[in-house]
């Protein structure tokens, strides 16, 4: 067994999760969440999907990108691909 670092629950089927050099355990992808998922810039949700990114900085949607400033972001919500 391995205890989770966020809950610290002892939990047998624990998981790893390597990223960026470093190897995290954790005893749900909640708290796999709860660590690791970057927050979004303007509206402050956790972004568990894609997101965008624009200087350096995440955010949930283009809305959100576009209400911080970053003006060339695109949502391709409703395009035809």
């Amino acid at each position: 067994m391995a205890q989770c670092e966020v809950c610290g629950n002892d939990y047998d089927m624990s998981f790893e999760v390597h990223a960026q050099g470093k190897v995290h355990v954790f005893d749900s992808f909640e708290c796999a969440i709860q660590l690791m998922a970057p927050i979004c810039e303007h509206c402050g949700v956790r972004i568990v999907g894609h997101g965008v990114e624009a200087d350096r900085r995440w955010y949930c949607c283009a809305h959100c990108a576009r209400q911080e400033g970053a003006n060339a972001i695109v949502d391709r919500v409703g395009m035809s691909v």
